[in-house]
């Protein structure tokens, strides 16, 4: 008990230093600070100097700083509150931004089990942005909608069967002269490689050859399990092209009731917004499917051209597999290309085949980097690195497929953005520029889209 009276008597003696203050002055001198008591009385109502924070203790501290006074500002009260405000803020949007990318996560898993149904689906209406043109002409002139489309559809294939027609007799009347014309070069490659800087003998060459046959025999079932996937792959290609032209058929034929029926199905309120999104990513697939075929057409001139005057055969086939390979982006360049220097190495030689690839990788450089961007960006509306990205990023998500969906995927996500950026700053973006909307008419028997004026549109949002 006397311990514990002790330890409080000693912290009630205790005194707390403030900067500035002589707290620690010895006992002696507390009669002249006494005496001076007075005069500071009469100087009570002058305002004090502040110390200057040059140690620890200030001005007049007898014991040395052990460091310098900073220069930053005292904190406040506000600070504590405003630094908690701040962390709740960032805690709430991670959390947000966090549920926004498991969801995206999630869709992106979800679309990835159906890609087996949505890729006849997506290629379906790429075919029906080609065909839908003279379909409507011919719906407009009182044809029924299902021969109108039936008799597109099969004009459509015959032109492609009618190509294919001209194209083959041309191949089967030059592949036995191209096939004699590549031994002739495997002997001259032969000859090239016996005499300088190689030197090296028949015999030699013999046994890299032997060599080389060996490898693929003991590697026959690997071959023959990459030919099964690439036929399987082929099987699938075709089976998804059948169904995506059947798919085609009916966007084509009823395509026009499918808005009306979803307009009716969300309601009045948002009928003309979903009239107006269909009516923006309906033009936007058919703006992408015509710069495809203007890119290709001036890959497919100007290769041919080139080819034509250098007299390199075939020139109409490679020609045709160029113009198609521009929709294919990446490999079907590279494959196009890779015929033509095949061909102009089998039957001109390596001059020509070196003029060839060098007329390839020129049209191809300015048509990816400079004709493709300048073309996609401009009709999208998108930034030509934006269009470069998304042709990087579709191709490493989905390959070959991925690049030539990348672009138009791209853009239907930024007419989606900008509609919803309108809708959120309070402007109309359902509003045609005629000051027209759509609306949803109709009765029990069915429901109709019709126009109506623009002071009628319901509110944004």
């Amino acid at each position: 008990m006397r311990c514990a009276l002790s330890i409080c008597g000693a912290i009630g003696a205790m005194k707390f230093r403030l900067p500035g203050r002589r707290d620690d002055v010895p006992a002696a001198r507390a009669g002249s600070s006494s005496a001076a008591a007075g005069a500071g009385r009469a100087d009570a109502g002058r305002e004090q100097p502040t110390p200057a924070l040059t140690g620890e203790g200030g001005t007049g501290d007898p014991r040395s700083g052990d460091h310098e006074a900073t220069a930053a500002p005292a904190p406040t009260w506000q600070r504590g509150e405003r630094a908690r405000a701040a962390t709740r803020a960032l805690a709430i949007g991670s959390a947000q931004l966090l549920l926004i990318a498991a969801a995206l996560v999630v869709v992106g898993w979800v679309l990835g089990r159906l890609w087996v149904v949505l890729l006849p689906i997506i290629l379906g209406l790429l075919f029906a942005t080609v065909l839908w043109p003279p379909t409507r002409f011919l719906r407009r002139h009182g044809w029924p909608p299902a021969l109108a489309a039936a008799v597109v559809l099969l004009v459509f294939l015959a032109l492609i069967a009618g190509l294919i027609a001209v194209i083959a007799p041309q191949v089967a009347d030059q592949v036995t002269e191209l096939a004699d014309q590549a031994a002739d070069g495997l002997e001259q490659v032969q000859q090239w490689l016996q005499g300088p800087p190689f030197n090296i003998d028949e015999e030699q060459i013999g046994q890299y050859v032997d060599q080389a046959i060996d490898s693929v025999q003991s590697n026959a079932s690997n071959i023959a399990g990459y030919a099964a996937t690439g036929a399987s792959a082929v099987g699938n290609g075709l089976i998804n092209l059948v169904l995506a032209l059947l798919l085609a058929f009916f966007f084509i034929k009823d395509g026009p009731r499918w808005v009306p029926w979803l307009a009716a199905q969300t309601g009045p309120r948002a009928a003309p917004h979903v009239a107006a999104l269909s009516q923006k990513t309906w033009s936007t697939l058919s703006e992408f499917i015509k710069q495809q075929a203007l890119v290709g057409f001036v890959d497919a001139l100007f290769i041919g051209l080139g080819l034509w005057i250098l007299d390199v055969p075939l020139v109409v086939p490679l020609a045709v597999l160029t113009f198609f390979g521009a929709f294919i982006p990446i490999i079907g360049a590279f494959v196009a290309g890779a015929f033509a220097v095949l061909i102009a190495l089998v039957d001109e030689g390596f001059t020509v085949a070196l003029i060839v690839f060098g007329i390839v990788l020129l049209v191809q450089q300015i048509e990816g980097n400079v004709l493709q961007p300048i073309i996609q960006g401009r009709g999208f509306n998108l930034h030509a690195a934006v269009v470069i990205l998304a042709v990087t990023a579709g191709s490493s998500l989905a390959g070959i497929i991925g690049a030539f969906l990348g672009v138009p995927v791209a853009a239907l996500i930024a007419v989606v953005y900008r509609y919803t950026r309108d809708v959120l700053d309070g402007r109309h973006p359902e509003v045609a520029g005629d000051g027209t909307h759509a609306r949803v008419a109709g009765d029990d028997d069915g429901a109709v889209l019709t126009r109506g004026p623009a002071a009628q549109a319901p509110p944004a949002g």
